[in-house]
C-alpha cells in the first residue's frame, strides 16, 4: 500500500479473557506481519513507580482512569500519518512501566486491542472498523485466572478478589454498555471461524479499496 493512503485502524474490544489477542492473531496471521501494528491498551497503563507496592495493587486497573489512553490516542494518529512510535513496556509482576519501550513502524493496518477502548469517545473517533469479542462470564474469568497465574504471577486468590472488587463491576459499568458501539459483535472470539473469515474477507477489500472511511458493516 502507498503511503499515500491512510493506515486502516482495527479495534478489537471485549471483557478480559473473552479472546480478543485469538483475534488479533487471526487477523496478523491473515494479512500479513508486515502490514500490521499492534497497539494493547494495555501496555497504557500509567506508570505508578513512585507508589508503594501496597498502594499499586490497590489501584483499578480495570478503571479507564488507570490508562494514558491520551498517549495512545497520540501514537494512533502519529501511525495515521506514517510515523513510527514508541510502545510503552509495562511489567504486570510489578505494576510498573519499564524505562524500555518497542519502536512501532508504520503499516497498513493498525490494531489496537483492549478492553476499554470503546469507552472512550476520541478514541473510538479513531477507528475504521469495530470489532466487540463477546464470550460468556465463565469462560472469561477461567482465562483471566489461568493467565494471571501463569504470566503474571499472581496468586489465584489474589486474582479471584481482584475480578470481584474491580473486573467485574468495571465490565458491567463500561465494558458490556460499550458493546453498541461495535460495526460487528463475535460471540466466542477466536473459535467463531466464520465470523473471522467475513471480518477478514472485509478488511481485505477495504485495503484493496483504500477507502476507510465506511463501515466494515457496508458492503
Amino acid at each position: 500500500m502507498a503511503q499515500t493512503s491512510t493506515p486502516l485502524v482495527i479495534a478489537i474490544a471485549g471483557g478480559s479473557g473473552s479472546g480478543k489477542t485469538t483475534v488479533s492473531n487471526a487477523i496478523l496471521k491473515s494479512v500479513g506481519v508486515n502490514r500490521l501494528a499492534y497497539l494493547p491498551h494495555d501496555a497504557y497503563y500509567r506508570d505508578s513507580t513512585g507508589l508503594s507496592e501496597a498502594q499499586r495493587w490497590e489501584i483499578n486497573y480495570d478503571h479507564p482512569d488507570s490508562l494514558e489512553t491520551e498517549l495512545l490516542i497520540s501514537h494512533i494518529r502519529m501511525l495515521k500519518q506514517w510515523k513510527s512510535i514508541e510502545l510503552p513496556i509495562y511489567d504486570f509482576t510489578k505494576h510498573v512501566r519499564t524505562a524500555n519501550t518497542i519502536t512501532i513502524e508504520p503499516q497498513p493496518i493498525v490494531v489496537v486491542e483492549g478492553i476499554l477502548i470503546f469507552a472512550e469517545p476520541e478514541l473510538r473517533k479513531l477507528f475504521d472498523v469495530k470489532l466487540f469479542v463477546d464470550t460468556d462470564d465463565d469462560i472469561r474469568f477461567i482465562r483471566r485466572l489461568q493467565r494471571d497465574i501463569a504470566e503474571r504471577g499472581r496468586t489465584m486468590e489474589s486474582v479471584i478478589s481482584q475480578y470481584h472488587r474491580t473486573v467485574r463491576p468495571m465490565h458491567l459499568e463500561f465494558v458490556e454498555p460499550s458493546k453498541r458501539y461495535a460495526d460487528i459483535i463475535i460471540p466466542e472470539g477466536g473459535l467463531n471461524k466464520v465470523a473471522l473469515d467475513m471480518v477478514i474477507s472485509r478488511i481485505e477489500v477495504l485495503l484493496n479499496q483504500g477507502n476507510h472511511a465506511q463501515s466494515i458493516t457496508n458492503s
